[in-house]
């Protein structure tokens, strides 16, 4: 079972209120006989927060933003029962997918709602007594969240970016650090009221990293981020990458981790710098001009206090437009040969799907092939199961787009359609996707768009820049120790080329998981053995069509 959420209409929810949902998560898809089991209550709410000193109405889980981590062992059933007391608000929690043991997270995908502080990290461990491969052994093992944070509500830019005119989100107001960041308060004026932002509120203290110096920390970074690409580093100290989205990587040294939303990855460090003074550790924006200050937080050496700064101004970090280090760090990671699975060296199918910034009706879109996609109000999965055929767009969804198309122009016509159409894979069937990006509606711009795929990992096979050439790319695809992932980027002006074996039954999501983009438009749904599906439950029934189906003799 590699994700599972809950989506309920108003009325069911007001009905089920009370009422907790269970979600149960296999760590591994055959659990161990050894394996233990985990029961976990989560009560969603709002909450008033100062994550960056700025008074902001978060959503919490149990009262913390961000929510509290999963620690499991491989083999591990984790039993999460949410209790959703947003009143007038559904939630829909996602768990990124588990194959391997490794780094992963959750988060809402519900709306907007990722934006206000719903999300998390899962940590899954070996079982005692067996090694990792990593090149040297580590003493102690944390994480680090990283996300951007903004001081609108969810619901304030959802109606922007869905208004005429268009009004973008803008940038974030914060990066956060393990859910810790520093807004400028000056900047609401003079008359800003200290109840409302207080740089002096010890919530929004940097978060603190602390260490003992001789040892080596494995550190479990996760990005949750909105909107923002990252780079982070920290001063005086370099990583070693041994692990993205839960995969063994060949180790390799770096100064800096370009990560992007939705991607986790662990890195070895060694804490063998001058132990009498703290460092920096630091986030900053990359691939889009910045508009953000960096995020902070101190690299504390024992026995320093651990609120003493560094003696040091905090170290910039690489150049937002270095789009060729970027590329090159992506192309840098493989996984560890020997530990993951090859890919298949043919595909059944290939799917092309050009990234465009488009218009429909007046209205701002983000499309594929020039179709922008809306999830219907029937769930797919029901509609398949029951036969529904008039709730979503039964025409296939494009699988190429014009050779002709310049992707380093505005395009002379930027309109595109509005669909609901779904692909249909043959299951067990091995698929290539292409995402090719292209210019946006504005000149000189092609942004980053990092893509996630719900229920399958996939092998990353290359990059590239410029077009992709099916006659000359394809031979430089790496088949020998590709990396397998859930989250992957797609460069400005670039290609990203995928494999995955459509193997788990059902109907998925795969989507840029820039919030306001997936928000947009930005996504396609890939189906494959929906009918080896068991029969949706009751809690399922209420939205649309599916109203049919609920059994009005089942007590409240």
């Amino acid at each position: 079972m590699s994700e599972v959420s809950f989506l309920e209409r108003m009325t069911r929810v007001m009905i089920m209120f009370e009422v907790s949902c269970i979600l149960i998560y296999l760590v591994n898809e055959v659990p161990s006989a050894e394996g233990r089991v985990h029961n976990y209550t989560w009560e969603v709410s709002y909450q008033y927060k100062y994550l960056d000193c700025y008074k902001k109405l978060a959503i919490a889980i149990n009262g913390i933003t961000p929510g509290p981590a999963i620690y499991a062992v491989q083999g591990d059933t984790i039993i999460v029962n949410v209790v959703n007391n947003l009143v007038m608000e559904n939630v829909a929690i996602h768990w990124h997918g588990i194959r391997q043991p490794g780094t992963y997270m959750y988060h809402s995908h519900y709306g907007m709602q990722r934006e206000s502080g719903l999300y998390g990290i899962i940590r899954v461990f070996l079982p005692k007594g067996q090694p990792e491969p990593f090149p040297f052994p580590y003493h102690y093992d944390r994480h680090i969240i990283l996300s951007d944070w903004y001081h609108r509500n969810p619901y304030e830019r959802a109606a922007n970016l869905s208004s005429i005119p268009f009004q973008w989100v803008g940038e974030p107001q914060s990066l956060l650090i393990n859910g810790r960041g520093k807004y400028n308060c000056s900047l609401l004026g003079s008359t800003a009221d200290s109840e409302v932002c207080n740089l002096k509120n010890p919530a929004c203290f940097p978060a603190v990293l602390t260490v003992i110096p001789g040892k080596i920390y494995r550190y479990r970074i996760a990005s949750l981020t909105s909107l923002s690409s990252f780079s982070f580093q920290i001063e005086g100290h370099s990583m070693t990458v041994v692990e993205a989205d839960g995969t063994y990587v060949e180790p390799f040294v770096t100064q800096n981790l370009y990560i992007y939303s939705g991607e986790t990855y662990s890195v070895l460090v060694k804490a063998t710098q001058d132990p009498t003074r703290n460092y920096w550790a630091t986030v900053n924006v990359v691939s889009r001009r910045p508009a953000t200050p960096d995020g902070l937080a101190i690299f504390n050496y024992y026995p320093n206090h651990f609120h003493k700064f560094p003696p040091t101004k905090p170290p910039p970090g690489p150049l937002w437009n270095d789009a060729e280090s970027r590329i090159n760090q992506s192309l840098t990671i493989k996984a560890l040969k020997g530990r993951v699975e090859s890919p298949p060296k043919t595909t059944d199918r290939v799917i092309v799907l050009l990234n465009t910034q488009n218009t429909i009706d007046g209205y701002y879109r983000w499309s594929l092939n020039n179709v922008s996609h809306s999830l219907p109000a029937t769930p797919y999965l029901i509609a398949l199961k029951k036969s529904i055929s008039d709730v979503f767009d039964q025409t296939p969804a494009p699988e190429s787009y014009s050779p002709d198309y310049d992707i380093f122009s505005v395009a002379k016509n930027t309109n595109a359609t509005s669909s609901t159409s779904i692909h249909r894979l043959v299951f067990n069937s091995t698929v290539d996707i292409i995402l090719q990006n292209a210019n946006t509606m504005t000149k000189n711009n092609s942004e980053t768009h990092p893509w996630h795929l719900h229920g399958h990992d996939f092998w990353v096979l290359g990059y590239g820049s410029g077009k992709f050439n099916n006659e000359t790319d394809v031979g430089k695809y790496n088949l020998d120790n590709p990396i397998m992932k859930n989250t992957v980027p797609l460069h400005s002006y670039g290609w990203t080329a995928l494999r995955f074996r459509a193997d788990n039954p059902g109907i998925w999501l795969f989507h840029c998981h820039i919030e306001s983009h997936f928000f947009m438009g930005m996504m396609v749904l890939f189906e494959s053995g929906s009918e080896m599906v068991s029969e949706p439950p009751q809690a399922n029934m209420g939205c649309g069509a599916t109203k049919r189906f609920i059994d009005n003799t089942t007590p409240a």
